[in-house]
């Protein structure tokens, strides 16, 4: 491969995050020519998703190679005497805390394996055969699922006034991917193709038929994220995909339930004004009161006076104010405006209310969607962007060291790990990659997550196809407000009859001691006599992860040592809710790359493109297939429902 690469690009991006992906793919629009690298041999890197018995390997590579760090000196004969290296990090360090429980029947066999499976890895990831077979089960789900043919698209409607009112939706199956598709993936695609519709229950195995075994076979049905995130509808991460139309590359599906943790009790907040009124929670004089109170929030900006005195003051003590009762300060603190009680100022908590008010309607009744398959969908959506404008990618490929020359100070080339030196203008990598002399002064801090797969909701409707969200506030001085996300079957990211469930908060101590109360409070262990009682009242635990992540974001670039000016870094994921904050980094450094260009323009359309021969012809055909396709009658879709007027 080092053979083949070529030795000069002008943007060279080490990582495959979210951020890194999306300045990839506005670089490569923009014309530059970019190579985007990782050490890794999956897509996202803490941004990514796996399958079961890819997330299994994840844990198995990072408890093998945890104390392993290798040496490579190759990188020193190419470096002259007018130059010096910055040796970047050969040992991820962004994951700590790692613990693993499994409640359900373990009656697992030898010669159980992962349903679709071209191989299963047992042996430790030494050899090339074996690195083969771990990527194998690491892209697993990665790979097909960008195969889908049936998507629910968020696009712009090019020739309408308002181009925020009328996303499309295609169904049109891409040729090429067809032929890619496993049997596998075949059977999940018929199933997606309900994916806005109740599943039957007739179909949901029993609770106690949930064993190992089935978690193991149907591993190809889970989808588990490493950070957890939603997609605000009104987000800057949903503007650009529409405007890029990168959104071509993903579906996704509503959040279907705010839901509040209150006296022990799970019970669904009413957010829009149709659930406020027909809400058997709240009295009529409630009704009025939160209606009064969330009207007041849309306009906040316009009366200050409302609010000026109690700016020093938290968002709870101003909330205590406004004639709410305890119910509804509950509900606007921590399911609506979902702040901190003691650390939220009442500014942060009026604007976290109006943006949640405004992302109302615009594809269901909640503000919030989630990409189908998982968050480690959407870095490989950019990633596909960048590939089809002539990006070039390499999984599996370190970087042993960056080349600066030492009278300009600027980064002039990266060194492979085949010793192969290749030049460019500018380079952008991700935190991680970054060695423990360059990051001496900068102080992280930590992320706690939880990864739960568990036989039932935790607030049971008759459908058990909801996609919910909660937020359990803090008890404890010194401790936060836990997030839970849990995800249905249609999501496609668990198998029939189980449910996942994604727990995330800033850390205090280790990711087990910070989020085992609130599993405490929600679920039950699972146990084989537990299995016969179906009285039940909590939601069984079949297997649960608990780790920290190192939370990067918002530190200053001049807390790295000697970092050249050309040399930009990204963060990873953060523990807030949405996406905003990867979005804005990675405008803010493409700007600085390429200061006069439009940042992720939307691709030409094909009848614009004008090819010489045979290209061309082909290239006509296309775009008709593309008329007919979207001529054709969108299917119903809560998620594309768009019932509000866009807000600016």
């Amino acid at each position: 491969m080092a053979d083949n690469l070529p030795s000069d690009f002008d943007v060279i991006v080490i990582g495959t995050g979210l951020p890194e992906s999306i300045i990839a793919a506005a670089c490569s629009r923009s014309g530059q020519r970019v190579l985007h690298v990782d050490s890794r041999s999956y897509y996202g890197g803490n941004w990514a998703s796996f399958s079961f018995s890819g997330l299994l390997s994840w844990l198995k590579e990072y408890q093998e190679n945890s104390d392993v760090v290798t040496e490579n000196s190759t990188w020193q004969e190419q470096i002259l005497e007018n130059e010096e290296a910055i040796l970047l990090s050969s040992k991820d360090k962004t994951i700590q805390h790692v613990e693993v429980f499994c409640y359900a029947s373990q009656d697992l066999h030898k010669d159980v394996e992962e349903a679709g499976a071209l191989q299963k890895n047992h042996a430790p990831v030494t050899s090339a055969h074996s690195t083969e077979a771990a990527e194998a089960a690491c892209l697993l789900t990665a790979e097909e699922s960008l195969s889908i043919g049936s998507c629910e698209i968020l696009a712009e409607q090019s020739q309408c006034s308002d181009p925020e009112s009328s996303p499309e939706v295609n169904d049109a199956e891409e040729a090429g991917e067809k032929e890619t598709q496993s049997d596998a993936k075949s059977s999940t695609e018929e199933s997606s193709e309900n994916v806005p519709k109740v599943q039957d229950n007739t179909e949901t195995p029993k609770k106690n038929t949930v064993t190992y075994s089935q978690i193991i076979k149907e591993g190809r049905r889970f989808n588990i994220d490493l950070v957890s995130k939603l997609l605000y509808s009104r987000g800057l991460l949903i503007d650009l995909l529409i405007k890029s139309n990168v959104s071509r590359y993903a579906e996704f599906k509503n959040i279907t339930r705010i839901l509040a943790f209150r006296d022990g009790t799970v019970e669904q907040v009413p957010c829009s004004r149709a659930d406020v009124f027909n809400s058997k929670q709240l009295t009529m004089v409630e009704k009025r009161m939160l209606m009064k109170f969330l009207t007041f929030c849309m306009e906040y900006e316009e009366h200050p006076d409302e609010y000026k005195a109690y700016e020093e003051t938290t968002f709870s003590e101003y909330l205590k104010t406004q004639k709410l009762t305890p119910n509804l300060q509950y509900f606007v603190l921590h399911s609506i405006a979902m702040t901190s009680e003691t650390t939220s100022c009442t500014i942060d908590g009026l604007k976290a209310t109006k943006k949640f008010l405004q992302c109302l309607g615009r594809y269901g009744n909640t503000p919030f969607l989630f990409p189908l398959y998982g968050q480690g969908e959407l870095p490989q959506c950019f990633c596909r962007m960048c590939a089809v404008f002539g990006g070039i990618y390499c999984l599996r490929h370190s970087v042993q060291c960056l080349v600066v020359d030492k009278e300009s100070r600027k980064c002039k080339a990266m060194i492979d790990q085949f010793g192969q030196r290749i030049i460019s203008k500018h380079f952008i990598i991700e935190d991680s990659y970054l060695s423990e002399k360059t990051c001496s002064r900068v102080q992280y801090r930590q992320i706690s997550r939880a990864v739960l797969i568990t036989d039932g909701s935790v607030l049971k409707t008759d459908s058990d196809q909801q996609v919910s969200i909660l937020t359990v506030p803090a008890e404890e001085p010194g401790s936060f407000a836990v997030r839970v996300i849990e995800l249905c079957s249609s999501t496609m990211t668990c198998m029939k009859g189980t449910y996942l469930v994604h727990l995330t908060c800033m850390s205090s101590k280790t990711a087990r001691e910070d989020l085992e109360p609130v599993v405490q409070k929600l679920f039950t262990p699972y146990t084989e006599i537990e299995a016969e009682n179906e009285q039940v009242q909590k939601p069984r635990i079949l297997w649960a992860l608990y780790f920290n992540m190192r939370d990067s974001s918002d530190i200053s670039r001049d807390c790295y040592n000697d970092l050249p000016s050309n040399v930009y870094v990204c963060s990873g994921p953060d523990c807030g809710l949405g996406n905003d904050n990867a979005v804005k980094q990675a405008e803010t450094l493409f700007q600085q790359i390429c200061p006069n260009e439009d940042f992720c323009p939307a691709p030409p359309n094909p009848e614009d493109i004008i090819l010489d021969g045979d290209s061309s012809q082909q290239e006509v055909s296309e775009s008709s297939v593309i008329q007919e396709t979207n001529s054709e009658t969108p299917k119903e879709s809560t998620v594309l429902e768009n019932s509000e007027e866009p807000s600016e």
